[in-house]
Formats: C-alpha cells, sequence, structure tokens
C-alpha cells in the first residue's frame, strides 16, 4: 500500500498538542515509512504555523549529539530544530511547567553566528563565524505519548522536541577557551544531577555547527548571520519538577539558572 504524506497536516496535528498540551502517538504508528526528508518537511510546515502566530526565527538546535542522549532516546544520529523568540526564557526566569506535556532539561553550549555559513564548512570557518560562545539549557518536551522510544523522523517532525530554550549573559570570544576541554557540571536544587566535559558534545561543540550547515544544506538553506545554535546536549536530560532550582556551570563560561512552578 503506498503510503501517502501530507506535511500541513501532520504539523497541523502536531502544533494543536502542542498548544492543548496534550499527548499524541509518534506519527510513524501510521506511517511506518515516514522518511527524515519528509519529517524535515513536517518540521518547516509546523515552523510556518508558528511565524503566522507572530513567532520569529532566532535560531536553530542541534540534537542527539551526546552518545549519552543517543543511548537515552535509543536513536542514533543528529538532528537540528528550529528556535524562535517565544521560546527563550531570561535567565533566572521561571518556566512554568503546566504550560507543557513533560518537560526536561539539559546542558548545553550556545554560539552567536556574525557571519552567514552555507554548505560544508570547516571547524575553522565555523569557529570563525561564530562572534560568541555561552552556556545554556535547554528544555525539551515531546508532543509524543511518554517522551521516550520513538523514531528519528518522528522526533523531527516535531522539531526535534524543542520547547524552551535559556541564555547565559556572559558571552565569550569563542577563540578564548578551548571548547574541547569545559567541565560542565548542572545541579538541581543545589545537588549536582549531570556533569560532564564539552567534548561530549559532537566531540567539540564546533563540530555541531559544521554537522548544523551539513544538514541544512541537504535541504537548501543556509545557517544565517545573527542566528542562535544551542550545540546539543552534553548529558541526559532531567525531568523538571515544580520547584526545581537548575543551575548549569561551565568553566570559563560562567553559569545559567532557570525555575520550574
Amino acid at each position: 500500500m503506498t503510503q501517502t504524506v501530507d506535511p500541513s497536516e501532520l504539523a497541523r496535528r502536531l502544533d494543536a498538542a502542542r498548544r492543548e498540551r496534550r499527548e499524541v502517538p509518534p506519527l510513524t504508528n501510521e506511517l511506518p515509512k515516514l522518511t527524515l526528508p519528509e519529517a524535515y518537511a513536517v518540521q518547516e510546515a509546523g515552523l510556518q504555523l508558528r511565524l503566522a502566530d507572530g513567532e520569529r526565527v532566532v535560531g536553530l538546535k542541534m540534537g542527539l549529539t551526546s552518545e549519552a542522549k543517543r543511548r537515552q532516546m535509543n536513536l542514533d544520529s543528529p538532528v537540528y530544530g528550529v528556535l524562535t523568540d517565544r521560546m527563550r526564557v531570561a535567565a533566572d526566569g521561571v518556566i512554568a511547567l503546566g504550560q507543557g506535556i513533560h518537560p526536561k532539561i539539559e546542558p548545553e553550549i550556545a554560539f552567536r553566528t556574525a557571519r552567514e555559513l552555507r554548505g560544508t564548512v570547516t571547524r575553522e570557518e565555523a569557529l570563525d563565524a561564530c562572534e560568541s560562545v555561552f552556556a545554556a539549557m535547554e528544555i525539551l518536551d515531546s508532543r509524543y505519548r511518554d517522551f521516550k522510544y520513538f523514531s528519528l523522523p518522528d522526533v523531527v517532525a516535531d522539531n526535534s522536541s524543542s520547547s524552551l530554550f535559556v541564555l547565559g549573559e556572559e558571552e565569550h570570544p569563542p577563540r578564548s577557551l578551548d571548547l574541547t576541554r569545559l567541565e560542565m557540571k548542572m545541579s538541581v536544587n543545589d545537588a549536582l544531577a549531570q556533569s560532564a566535559r564539552s567534548d561530549a558534545i559532537s566531540g567539540d561543540p564546533v563540530l555541531s555547527v559544521v554537522q548544523l550547515c551539513e544538514l541544512l544544506a541537504l535541504r537548501g538553506q543556509v545557517l544565517p548571520a545573527g542566528s542562535i545554535v544551542l550545540a546539543g546536549a552534553a548529558t541526559v536530560a532531567h525531568m523538571l519538577q515544580p520547584g526545581d532550582r537548575v543551575r548549569l556551570i561551565v568553566e570559563g563560561l560562567g553559569s545559567v539558572a532557570v525555575s520550574a512552578a
């Protein structure tokens, strides 16, 4: 039987689940042969719905860049999602858990680009195009039931589980640090919850930017100047609970914190 994929209809389904804060079955339950290109088309259609609602693209996030994260989600290769202005939470701000489904938080490193990047780029070219690097955390929230054991196309179609993000207020020149050797410690209510070194992210967080450019090129897209790029999680994600105070300290980059209510 031929499988018919309507990206716009699938995007509306996922967008309604996001807005109504309810779980839905993975798309591949109904469409077992859903491909990655089709999934990115669903992601793009979902983004158009958000833009029509007045949101503005501010960057992109890489997902599944660490071995720990791939093991947690039982998936095997990096993907990307899109970040909008309404997804940003102020440093030391509050996340309203009731506005999500089953949010999790993870430690990251983020970059801000000063120049456009396109196609195949080297690590040095990516580094030169980034004007600053800072500590960050991403709040994930899949629309799928139980937030586990779904396929790579499912993840991509759901904007790679993007929900919210928070950026540290200290920005540093990327070449001022050895970005492969930064100690990262994330605490929850003053107790250490996760720790890793920054090379847990793609072996080198800068390589996440390189990989992102390659993934975008496959879809005829570029990484614009002025973009925020979340390089990916260094560890597995922590399920947020009301009252949690989460703080990430990244060696050389300072700290960033957020609370859950």
